[in-house]
């Protein structure tokens, strides 16, 4: 599951996330448990109206490792096709 975020064509970001979602360009969403809940609550509410599919991973710093990025990420988004 994760492997796949390393070539899928993603955004990376709550801000950017939020777009996506709401555009309907979310294939699915990965939410890092460790990120604040001010954060990242908008994202499981956004998702929650639009029906789109959530992936909750352990830690910021494994998401941004998955994602290709040297920080951590609350948010991963990966679009559609």
């Amino acid at each position: 599951m994760l492997s796949q975020l390393q070539t899928a064509h993603k955004v990376i970001g709550v801000k950017q996330s939020r777009k996506a979602i709401r555009d309907g360009a979310a294939a699915a969403v990965y939410v890092a448990l460790d990120a604040e809940r001010r954060v990242v609550g908008p994202i499981y509410e956004l998702c929650s109206e639009t029906g789109t599919t959530i992936h909750e991973i352990t830690t910021m710093a494994e998401l941004g490792d998955a994602a290709g990025i040297d920080v951590g990420a609350a948010v991963v988004t990966v679009l559609q096709d």
